[in-house]
């Protein structure tokens, strides 16, 4: 019974942080990680930065529902998330958000000074996005740099250092969320607009905001390519890599129109969750040869 309700809350945990979405930054951060190295880093460094991204990325995640948990409450689509549905304890999910980051700044911490002087600017920008669609349209580029700090903390974990490539990749990184945010967000256009949520498609229209995420998307790939010329260790493999994500984003935006927003969720999340995945794979196979 009780090995029942910890897989129970376990579940309900994994369900409140999308830890299936943990891949959209991941690749960016392994990819970046290795390029930083010239190759694979010391287990120890790639363990503190997995473990670094892990706590950042979920304990982000856990507070956001908490912090929006009256507006999901209110919107049909996210009524019955965890925290609406009374499952999990607004106070639980903070102590365990808390927590999260405590394990985010250990990591950073055993990474490198810098890592550590810098760590408290990227809980900002954890804690800060979940409010900017209170007050701004840009929401979606505030998540899109808070997923960038993945790649550049990456970066900066195995060198110790800043420069162009991995600002590149952070970018690239930027625009690409955005760019599925949008999409993913157009179909709450009606109730945003209703209850003083501020969007992309609420500032601009649905056809709009279709349009800027293409754009977006577009310039991610040119983004990518700049990567590609930065590093000498990317080449064939990783721009055939880029090739097939145009496809598939490509695809994506074919699938939804302001008329027609039934395949969302399949263009906003499950093509990108493949993205991803195919980034991870032609980067981390050219990074490794």
């Amino acid at each position: 019974m009780v090995l029942n309700k910890i897989i129970k809350k376990a579940y309900d945990y994994g369900v409140l942080v999308m830890f299936s979405h943990t891949v959209f930054s991941l690749s960016f951060a392994v990819v970046s990680m290795l390029l930083a190295s010239n190759g694979l880093p010391s287990p120890h460094t790639v363990f503190w930065i997995l473990i670094a991204f892990l706590g950042a990325r979920t304990g982000a995640n856990a507070l956001n529902r908490v912090i929006d948990a009256e507006i999901d409450a209110k919107n049909p689509r996210t009524a019955l998330r965890q925290i609406p549905q009374g499952l999990l304890q607004k106070k639980e999910v903070i102590v365990f958000s808390v927590a999260c980051f405590l394990i985010m700044l250990v990591s950073a911490a055993m990474l490198n000074p810098l890592c550590l002087l810098l760590s408290p600017v990227a809980l900002f920008l954890m804690v800060f996005y979940s409010y900017t669609k209170r007050f701004t349209w840009t929401c979606h580029l505030f998540l899109g740099v808070t997923c960038a700090a993945a790649p550049v903390g990456a970066w900066l974990a195995v060198t110790g250092k800043i420069s162009w490539l991995p600002l590149f990749m952070g970018a690239a990184n930027t625009l690409w969320v955005a760019g599925f945010d949008i999409i993913y967000g157009s179909q709450d256009y009606d109730f945003d607009r209703e209850n003083g949520i501020h969007s992309i498609p609420v500032k601009f229209g649905i056809e709009h905001a279709l349009h800027i995420a293409a754009f977006f998307h577009a310039i991610t790939i040119a983004l990518l390519v700049i990567v590609g010329i930065l590093s000498d260790r990317l080449g064939i493999i990783y721009y055939f890599g880029l090739w097939v994500i145009s496809i598939l984003l490509t695809v994506e935006h074919r699938m939804v129109s302001a008329h027609n927003l039934s395949h969302v969720k399949i263009a906003s999340y499950n093509i990108n969750q493949l993205v991803s995945i195919l980034f991870l794979l032609f980067g981390a196979i050219d990074a490794l040869i």
